[in-house]
């Protein structure tokens, strides 16, 4: 039987970030192959923050454009917007009543945010975030999920759900999702803090390179990206975090070792290093860059390509909600 495999990003910026290409987009299109792909625009999850509306529809829009530019095919995945798929927050109402209330506030992410914001700024939509996420991917009978570190906690609550539905209402009801995490670019990390994520929420806007920058800016960050006092080219994650970081990013790129990378440059400086990255970088993300703004360009294309997926994904969405419905005692309607 194929495996069907489900994955989502947020429209919560004007450009997608390095990490989400290395990290999450070239994984998504690999996992193509051989799989029943399912992959998703998270627009109702982007609602916890207060998004200008007409912000919020431009980077779905955009959002989505960059998925198609990376590889995501249509013709071999479900690609679509998740508010076109009523069904996923219907099931969230089901799985917030399987959820406790202690289970739910221990999420590490909701935490984080709501301390940041106090009690005053916090809506329930962020306390449930989690239980949304569960039933994005349980509503698709998903096998295998990539996610980053930072969702692994998030996916332990989709899959303790699972089997909780499975023991109340009868084996079968969900399937039992299971985590695939690429650990060489599990993280990628900020250009000007190398310690930290690369991240549109906690980073410098010169620790960002995006997908949708200009080759010139993309150059110019990494020629500023921190190294340290050393000039030795070598990986060491804790030592040397900035270069590290630098060399895995130019491993993801190449898919050359790491260690093949570092004999090219011995006896060379970070300048080297930089001036080689940033090559390798413009020239990967360039094409991607310009299929995305043809799909940007071309709004009427994308929103039907996002139509067909809505209308793939319903079809699979309602069978698995009409079994949990009858599972846990609704009524169903009357047939006219």
């Amino acid at each position: 039987m194929t495996q069907r495999v489900f994955s989502a990003m947020q429209p919560t910026s004007d450009s997608l970030q390095l990490g989400n290409y290395l990290g999450a987009l070239l994984q998504w299109v690999a996992l193509q192959e051989g799989r029943d792909a399912v992959y998703s625009v998270v627009d109702l999850h982007a609602l916890t923050v207060a998004p200008d509306p007409a912000v919020l529809t431009r980077r779905t829009r955009v959002t989505a454009a960059q998925f198609l530019a990376a590889g995501v095919d249509p013709e071999r995945s479900t690609l679509f917007v998740q508010s076109h798929v009523p069904q996923h927050a219907e099931l969230t109402w089901i799985l917030s009543t399987f959820t406790g209330m202690g289970e739910a506030g221990r999420m590490t992410q909701f935490k984080d945010k709501s301390s940041k914001v106090g009690e005053s700024g916090t809506n329930v939509g962020l306390f449930i975030y989690p239980v949304l996420m569960a039933a994005d991917i349980l509503l698709y009978d998903t096998n295998v999920v990539p996610v980053g570190e930072d969702q692994r906690q998030h996916l332990e609550l989709s899959r303790d759900l699972a089997h909780r539905l499975n023991t109340r209402l009868g084996e079968g009801t969900v399937t039992v999702p299971e985590p695939h995490i690429v650990k060489e670019v599990a993280k990628i990390y900020d250009l000007q803090d190398p310690t930290a994520k690369m991240s549109k929420s906690s980073s410098s806007p010169n620790g960002i390179i995006d997908i949708l920058d200009d080759p010139k800016v993309i150059t110019k960050r990494i020629k500023s990206a921190v190294t340290d006092a050393d000039t030795v080219i070598r990986f060491d994650r804790e030592n040397k975090p900035g270069v590290s970081n630098l060399l895995t990013i130019y491993s993801a790129f190449t898919g050359r070792p790491v260690d093949h990378i570092v004999a090219d440059f011995e006896g060379k400086m970070y300048g080297h290093l930089k001036a080689d990255l940033a090559d390798v970088v413009v020239g990967a993300l360039a094409p991607v860059r310009d299929a995305a703004m043809e799909w940007i360009e071309s709004p009427d294309r994308l929103d039907s390509v996002l139509a067909d997926g809505a209308a793939k994904a319903s079809v699979i969405a309602q069978a698995t909600l009409e079994r949990i419905y009858d599972r846990v005692g609704l009524l169903p309607p009357k047939r006219r």
